[in-house]
């Protein structure tokens, strides 16, 4: 994962993710991905949701992602566990590229463990962004 970059989270986002995480170490669920999310969490500058800039990935974000290997394009949105459903493009936030984009923004550079090696992806386009239309309830 790309930890250069200084990501943003709401305060909705990271309280929401936060009671998610805590609900899945009290039910015992393991997830690989969950100590990467909590790295990212604890790093990301906390802003309101009414601040946070239009070209940031949040959560209910729909974003397009460009594999710099494969020069192919897609479009998912980032959503909770629950939510995930790959025929409707909504990735889990716990899904490796998920955590990956979370508090990125638009032009960003994300490296990507994938089975046999590493791919490289960038942010293209935020196609929408919950804060940036005043759904904050998202």
């Amino acid at each position: 994962m790309n930890t250069k970059n200084k990501i943003y989270m709401t305060h909705f986002d990271y309280n929401r993710l936060k009671t998610m995480v805590l609900d899945y170490k009290k039910r015992n669920i393991t997830n690989g991905n969950l100590k990467d999310l909590l790295g990212e969490m604890e790093r990301a500058q906390k802003v309101d949701s009414q601040s946070i800039p239009p070209n940031y990935v949040t959560m209910n974000s729909v974003i397009e992602l460009k594999n710099l290997e494969e020069l192919e394009f897609q479009e998912f949105r980032l959503v909770f566990p629950e939510d995930a459903n790959t025929e409707e493009n909504k990735i889990s936030v716990l899904a490796p590229i998920g955590t990956a984009v979370l508090g990125y923004k638009t032009g960003d550079v994300i490296q990507w463990k994938v089975p046999g090696g590493e791919n490289q992806f960038q942010i293209t386009k935020i196609k929408y962004q919950p804060e940036a239309n005043g759904d904050f309830h998202l």
